[in-house]
């Protein structure tokens, strides 16, 4: 039940703020601008050249991954986390079928320029984040116990 309220939670609200931004809603300052963009490709638009396989690509690694956490009981151990992941990367797929592309909109640009994301690119690298800590913290309280 947690994973399936993580998972719809993330996904909500990642589509009500794209829902925002597809309806024209824009602010720009010094250091961050928030605008739409509709990314064909991954991070830093890699891989875009692969067009519409992109998506089928990766739904397959999706569905690959969904199939690992429920055999490895990452769901079970880590509902929330997975909740997150999942519900943010089928967001992100979900715009590609009905908008050609992932719905973009927070470019930082104070200093350097960054890959433009959202809220659910944001959500998928925090439930990576939290899977390592828990590998990595789980693997240093072995040893010393």
């Amino acid at each position: 039940m947690r994973f399936f309220l993580a998972f719809l939670l993330t996904f909500g609200i990642d589509q009500a703020i794209k829902y925002l931004f597809l309806t024209g809603f824009e602010f720009n300052s010094k250091c961050i601008s928030l605008t739409l963009a509709i990314n064909k490709g991954v991070a830093f638009s890699m891989l875009s050249f692969l067009g519409e396989w992109l998506k089928y690509i990766q739904i397959g690694l999706i569905i690959i991954l969904l199939i690992t956490f429920i055999k490895e009981k990452i769901i079970k151990n880590h509902p929330i986390i997975s909740g997150i992941l999942f519900g943010a990367a089928i967001s992100n797929i979900v715009d590609r079928f009905l908008r050609g592309g992932v719905v973009d909109y927070v470019y930082w640009h104070c200093g350097f320029d960054f890959a433009i994301f959202n809220f659910a690119d944001v959500m998928i690298d925090f439930a990576i984040l939290m899977f390592a800590y828990f590998y990595f913290f789980d693997k240093i309280r072995t040893k010393v116990a």
